[in-house]
């Protein structure tokens, strides 16, 4: 063997090597006592990922983690949540398969958002969720946005009195692996048409919630999308594309440059966690979410 061919094999060996042992790195890396400190990001988490985790286990482990808020979980849990010092930093309201892309659903999403307004109110949060459902047979998409938009108005005014914002999330179809990493036949699946949509709606109390794992998926970009789009974000979701796992270097996201953007953005709302995890020790997980985050 040449000698320019023992020294290529031993550089792909090398790194070979080094991609193996990186590659296990943030799981033995992970500190099973971080805590929190920068708190320069308001950190939050999705309790349906940790499922079956019960809601009441889960949220003594946020609140000594040093989050500040929960989402997804019972509101029958809500009390619990606020007893361990956490917000509610985002309260359900209809689901994501039916929404204002239909007509028929306008009275359901209208009834549904107040409803979520006014648990909103009752346990100090701020935001409550919207979707535009999935596509409507036989129905055009620029007639599916005006159906939208004509039904987030019917309840943006409620809004707006009690001071929450409406945050209408982003999701992609690409993903049709699992009914939780991507949702084929949603109508919002593009980031600039859901933009579109929120600026039509014109109100403060609308905005986006950015799902970086979603946009990601659909858009990349993410930082310049992030920094052109600002104005609009009320909300941020995580997770690793692919997969919707860990935030650790088997994913193609670099989190620490994004939530770095972040702070630049002036964003001061909640960055949720909404990784579904896959390592045997899910609180590890989770810390080791929030350390990548908390820059």
């Amino acid at each position: 063997m040449k000698r320019r061919d023992l020294l290529k094999t031993a550089a792909v060996g090398a790194v070979g090597s080094t991609f193996s042992s990186q590659a296990q790195a943030p799981k033995s890396a992970a500190d099973p006592a971080f805590k929190i400190t920068n708190k320069r990001i308001r950190q939050s988490v999705m309790g349906w990922c940790f499922n079956p985790m019960k809601a009441s286990d889960l949220i003594p482990h946020c609140a000594a983690i040093g989050l500040e808020g929960i989402e997804g979980i019972s509101r029958n849990n809500y009390p619990l949540a606020k007893q361990h010092g956490l917000d509610i930093s985002l309260v359900g309201s209809h689901g994501f398969k039916e929404g204002p892309a239909d007509p028929a659903k306008h009275q359901m999403v209208v009834d549904k958002i107040k409803e979520g307004v006014d648990v909103a109110v009752k346990f100090g949060a701020k935001r409550v969720i919207t979707f535009t459902g999935f596509t409507v047979d036989g129905v055009g998409p620029e007639q599916m946005t005006k159906n939208c938009v004509e039904g987030w108005k019917k309840a943006v005014g409620y809004a707006e009195k009690n001071d929450i914002t409406i945050c209408f999330e982003h999701l992609n179809t690409r993903d049709d692996t699992h009914h939780m990493k991507g949702h084929p036949g949603y109508f919002g699946d593009d980031v600039d048409h859901c933009v579109d949509m929120i600026r039509q709606v014109d109100s403060p109390n609308f905005k986006l919630l950015f799902d970086i794992y979603h946009v990601s998926i659909m858009n990349g970009d993410i930082i310049r999308r992030m920094r052109k789009y600002k104005d609009y974000i009320g909300h941020l979701h995580t997770a690793g594309n692919p997969g919707r796992a860990e935030l650790d270097d088997t994913q193609e996201i670099n989190y620490p440059a994004i939530m770095k953007v972040v702070l630049e953005i002036g964003f001061d709302g909640f960055v949720a966690q909404e990784f579904i995890p896959t390592w045997e020790d899910k609180i590890l997980a989770l810390r080791h979410g929030c350390a990548v985050c908390d820059v």
